[in-house]
């Protein structure tokens, strides 16, 4: 039996109370806004975003709980002790109660809060919260060695999860960049192959494509495609097979924050913000969608209020005709470097995701008590 159970066992084995944080806690907003931020100030300084900023000046000394009044509801969560600025619309909670510890109601906020907003909501985003919603949410109080327990366990493994998540995360960025050598690479060719245009090779689907406003559109199990990606899913579709999607307006066109072709399977419905290729194989379609995801078309966008890649410019984009073989080895190659580093399923993301939940799984396991009335 661990100490955490013995202590159960010896101080609470009939469960625990729930009450409400106005009971237990003060709960306010500061007084500053972003003016006050000096990039060197002497205090932290917390607005509404996972952001700390710095601030001259400080509102409070104390031990407490911050959390956003708009933007990131339910996500964002800082710990403070000491003294602290506190943008206007971001809350702190301090508790006044000697038998309810701080550090395990940031746990409590952490792992039920937004559940617990969702809930009271009519609908299912929350873009603000205010003072009674915080004061109405309840925590578990069960005796404090108990509480102090429960947070040396999660501040451990808060730690170590954090330490596991950085390392992950370096490997991946460097994974990341080797992905990027070796396509540039493979995909860099000269007068050793032939060349052709993307409209050589490529069947064009754009005439098919049928934009639908947000507010017609209806609620249903298919992917509705835009420019980067699925922006909804809708109760019909247009396409069934296998489809390089490529985007035909939009800044990511320039600034390639996320990929400008991308692969769609499957029933799926596009609108008229992504062209709609079709390609004999697998191979002659993942062997375009990354090459198109390497090179400069800058050339290519015209220059109206937002960049544009028409279809007459589309099927102008010079592309490589290696063998077939060539584009099977590279495919291969390609395809198992992209699953180490984007897929969530396997790879280096997959194994940082896991090790997030099963923290978050262990957090409210620990945090969950049987409830006792009266």
């Amino acid at each position: 039996m661990s100490k955490l159970d013995e202590l159960i066992a010896e101080l609470c084995p009939s469960g625990v109370k729930y009450v409400p944080l106005k009971q237990i806690a003060e709960v306010g907003t500061g007084s500053s806004d972003r003016v006050n931020a000096v990039d060197d100030g002497e205090y932290p300084f917390y607005v509404r975003s996972k952001n700390i900023l710095r601030s001259n000046r400080y509102l409070f000394d104390e031990e407490a709980i911050i959390i956003p009044g708009e933007g990131g509801i339910g996500d964002i969560f800082h710990y403070v002790n000491g003294k602290y600025d506190l943008h206007q619309r971001a809350y702190r909670i301090h508790l006044i109660d000697p038998n309810v510890n701080t550090k395990f109601t940031y746990y409590c906020l952490s792992a039920n809060f937004k559940k617990f907003i969702i809930m009271k909501a009519v609908n299912a985003t929350v873009t603000s919260i205010r003072k009674p919603m915080i004061e109405n949410f309840q925590i578990p109080l069960p005796p404090l060695p108990v509480q102090q327990e429960i947070v040396r366990i999660l501040d451990n493994f808060t730690e170590l999860t954090a330490e596991l998540t950085a390392e992950l995360t370096a490997e991946l960025t460097a994974r990341r960049k080797q992905y990027e050598y070796y396509r540039d690479f493979l995909l860099t060719f000269g007068d050793e192959v032939e060349w052709t245009t993307l409209g050589e090779v490529a069947i064009n689907l754009d005439s098919k494509r049928k934009p639908v406003a947000k507010g017609k559109r209806k609620a249903g199990e298919y992917p509705y495609y835009g420019a980067s990606g699925i922006v909804d899913y809708v109760d019909d579709y247009i396409f069934d097979g296998d489809y390089l999607l490529v985007s035909e307006d939009g800044a990511n066109l320039v600034a390639r924050v996320t990929p400008i072709a991308f692969s769609a399977s499957g029933k799926i419905w596009v609108n008229n913000h992504a062209h709609v290729l079709e390609f004999e194989t697998y191979e002659d379609r993942k062997f375009i969608e990354y090459y198109l995801n390497m090179i400069d078309l800058s050339r290519f966008l015209s220059t109206a209020a937002q960049p544009k890649l028409t279809q007459e410019n589309l099927n102008k984009i010079p592309v490589p005709a290696p063998s077939f073989e060539e584009k099977e080895r590279i495919v291969a190659i390609l395809d198992r470097f992209d699953a180490l580093c984007n897929d969530l399923t396997s790879g280096i993301p997959a194994e940082i995701e896991a090790r997030q939940k099963q923290y978050e799984y262990y957090r409210d396991k620990l945090l969950t008590f049987k409830e006792v009335t009266g």
